[in-house]
């Protein structure tokens, strides 16, 4: 008969390797309409048609409506609120250049003149990324000292990238990240529906930022690992910070942006037509407005997405961001060892006839000339209890007999699937 065999502690080990992944996202995925999901979760009221919203938007690799569509990021914006440890540049007191709170009310609420729009959502999601990644909303992302810093530097406007699990799995490996970004970009204003805003028509000024040599120094917060951003064309240049374990990219708009560049366009505003024109001919910001602060007060959290989206990423084919991620492998290596007297004879009823002669024999074999053997095919693992946790299939029968003496070696692998695989 078949018998069960009792696995030692010696027999069992644990193991851990890793699996990483390419990730590519395309200008397109990112620029288009169709693959680029708003919520519209925020809505105004009073003045005109009123403006609607998302908090975020989420990239997926094809249209978001498909089935098979998969999310790959969700994109985002914030200012740091004027009550952050090191106070925020756009959002604090009004009458400063740059700046956009006229104030506070009884309660404590910062109040914003009426020609900003969002500033207590963009101060939110500012706030609920230091919550997450800094462990208190009142932090700021640091930036620190390099080339164009003589002090470590707040970042007061943010581009938040967070990467979906699916892609961004257990971690982003380091030194593989990289961001294709138009430093500068010439807007006009779109009259289709599916790009009811400013878009870009041209655009110039390309950088790469990327993580190069974040594995020199590693540092760690309340969100996991993180290493600093650079130009590439500069890698002396920080713009930003790669939160690993998180899979969050925080970018400074101020360093990843021209600083030089003047901007124009039709944004959403609580006006009787419910849109303003930003930066254009004849209007008192002309030659004046640019991305921060101009863009960042002014414009709604969709508008400046569908900006960063459509003018700063690109719409062509090219890779937009790139990254490598890495699954972690937790592996159980059981080693089921088969002693020369061991499972040499089968449970299967056909193994034997009505005589109990083997029926692997010819009959005119002597009975005391057979020696038992067995093929094995499939190892099952047990509990205490007799009930059954797993079952390994080899890739050939292997031949078991007296003089044999075989060891199967088991892997349980426990990543985001549990996979089993057996070697002899």
């Amino acid at each position: 008969m078949a018998i069960l065999k009792q696995i030692n502690a010696s027999d069992k080990k644990t193991t851990r390797s890793f699996l990483n992944q390419l990730i590519d996202v395309l200008q397109e995925d990112i620029s288009s309409s169709v693959s680029r999901r708003k919520y519209q979760v925020f809505v105004t009221g009073g003045i005109g048609p009123g403006v609607t919203s998302s908090l975020f938007q989420t990239v997926y690799d094809q249209d978001f409506t498909l089935q098979t569509a998969n999310p790959v990021f969700d994109i985002t914006v914030g200012l740091a609120s004027p009550n952050s440890i090191r106070g925020g540049t756009t959002t604090n007191t009004a009458g400063v250049a740059g700046k956009s709170s006229t104030g506070q009310d009884t309660g404590g609420k910062y109040l914003y003149p009426s020609s900003s729009l969002m500033m207590r959502e963009k101060t939110d999601i500012y706030g609920q990324f230091a919550q997450t990644l800094l462990g208190n909303r009142t932090n700021m992302f640091q930036l620190p000292v390099d080339a164009t810093n003589t002090s470590s530097t707040p970042i007061d406007s943010a581009l938040f990238i967070a990467f979906k699990r699916l892609f961004s799995r257990d971690q982003i490996k380091r030194e593989t990240f990289a961001m294709r970004f138009y430093q500068t970009a010439s807007l006009v204003t779109a009259e289709t529906p599916a790009k009811p805003n400013i878009f870009i028509t041209s655009n110039s000024g390309s950088a790469i930022f990327t993580d190069i040599g974040s594995a020199d120094s590693v540092y760690f917060d309340t969100g996991g690992q993180y290493g600093y951003l650079v130009d590439a064309s500069s890698t002396t240049k920080t713009v930003g910070l790669m939160y690993y374990d998180s899979g969050i990219a925080v970018l400074d708009i101020e360093k990843i942006t021209s600083s030089s560049q003047f901007i124009s366009g039709t944004i959403s505003a609580m006006t009787p037509l419910g849109r303003t024109v930003l930066g254009g001919l004849g209007t008192e910001t002309y030659n004046k407005a640019k991305v921060v602060p101009d863009l960042m007060v002014s414009a709604s959290v969709d508008d400046i997405v569908d900006h960063f989206s459509y003018s700063r990423f690109g719409d062509g084919a090219m890779t937009a961001i790139t990254f490598q991620n890495v699954t972690n492998i937790n592996s159980s290596l059981i080693f089921c060892r088969a002693l020369p007297d061991d499972f040499n004879y089968s449970s299967n009823p056909t193994y034997t006839n009505s005589n109990g002669r083997l029926t692997i024999y010819d009959t005119s074999i002597a009975a005391e000339n057979q020696e038992t053997f067995a093929y094995v095919t499939t190892i099952g693992l047990y509990d205490d209890s007799g009930g059954l946790l797993a079952v390994a299939k080899l890739s050939r029968p292997v031949e078991k007999n007296p003089s044999r003496d075989l060891t199967f070696r088991v892997r349980l692998d426990y990543a985001k699937k549990r996979t089993l695989s057996v070697t002899k």
